[in-house]
């Protein structure tokens, strides 16, 4: 079973069979056929599940479109590990190199890059909100150097899964970063997702990874839920033991947290997303201006549930769930 996601503003819901044309770019061929390696930098935020598989399926398809690595490209990698500081240096770092493109991935991350780097092209993934968070103008018409790929998933889909997993449930827990506009955003649609279903949002701000554990054991709720936060996601093993002390579901944004010990989520395939936003930088590198590419998302959903997760907590599966789920982890 799949769920498309609802349209957001006016964000182009583009597949990723793209037909690519090159614009004879200066940049280079990228067939390793005697051009110089096209150079570029990867700015990722940290080394999460989920940022780690978009960077690899970024790589993968500039690979399987004429790009391969170490002959058609060169990958300048480099990684804030968490810090935001750091981030900023990458960055500044970046914006006096040579590379033909930097991609950017999380949102802290690209803020960074978007502030940094103005005479380079620029493509991001994982980013929820790239207009709120200040990193383009709009949705269809980015503006400026810079466009890529949203990760923004179905909060309200997800926070429906609470109720079918928990029918009795009246308050949810969320625990998320105070200093991320991608998180708010998500738990202000979480807030909405849960009132129309008559439940109550009771949140669990964090300014650092280190304090997920004690915000996700405050949480005096009947469910908890985390959204794509990328610090919340660095410490989910915390959430896991306090949904699983309290005997409670966990629902998060992401299925690579479901894989950590998340009971469900209607996710995305960051791999996918990562291929995704490759074919779109493989057309800036061919000619395309990215001010005025539209910012892309996928456009499905897969169901994924952890069946030992859900046990842990005390919680038992509807099995027209698990009979509806993309993947059942056991």
């Amino acid at each position: 079973m799949k769920r498309s996601l609802s349209t957001l503003g006016t964000a182009a819901l583009i597949t990723t069979g793209l037909f690519l044309t090159s614009c004879g770019s200066d940049a280079g061929t990228g067939d390793g056929g005697g051009g110089e390696p096209v150079k570029i930098g990867i700015s990722q935020l940290m080394d999460i599940q989920a940022l780690d598989d978009t960077r690899e399926g970024f790589i993968k398809g500039m690979s399987e479109n004429g790009y391969p690595e170490g002959e058609g490209v060169e990958y300048d990698y480099q990684n804030a590990q968490g810090d935001q500081a750091t981030a900023t240096q990458i960055a500044a770092g970046f914006a006096s190199s040579d590379l033909d493109l930097v991609f950017a991935i999380a949102t802290p991350a690209a803020q960074s890059v978007a502030q940094a780097v103005g005479n380079i092209p620029v493509v991001f993934s994982a980013v929820t909100e790239p207009v709120e968070a200040g990193i383009v103008e709009a949705w269809d018409a980015p503006g400026a150097n810079i466009t890529g790929t949203s990760n923004l998933g179905p909060v309200e889909d997800q926070i429906a899964l609470i109720k079918e997993l928990a029918p009795d449930a009246k308050t949810i827990g969320v625990v998320y970063s105070s200093g991320e506009v991608n998180s708010r955003v998500q738990v202000d649609l979480a807030r909405e997702a849960a009132e129309e279903l008559g439940m109550e949002l009771k949140e669990a701000a964090i300014s650092a990874t280190s304090e997920v554990q004690q915000a996700a054991q405050s949480l005096d709720v009947d469910a908890l839920y985390v959204p794509t936060d990328s610090h919340v996601v660095a410490a989910i093993d915390s959430v896991v033991e306090a949904a699983e002390t309290k005997q409670i579901p966990l629902v998060v944004g992401d299925s690579a947290s479901v894989e950590a010990g998340g009971v469900a989520t209607y996710g995305l395939d960051y791999e996918q997303l990562g291929y995704q936003t490759a074919l779109m930088a493989i057309k800036i590198l061919e000619g395309e201006d990215p001010s005025n590419m539209p910012v892309e998302k996928q456009t499905e959903s897969l169901l994924v549930l952890n069946k030992s997760a859900a046990a842990r907590m005390g919680v038992t599966i509807p099995q027209e769930m698990l009979d509806a789920a993309d993947t059942v982890i056991d």
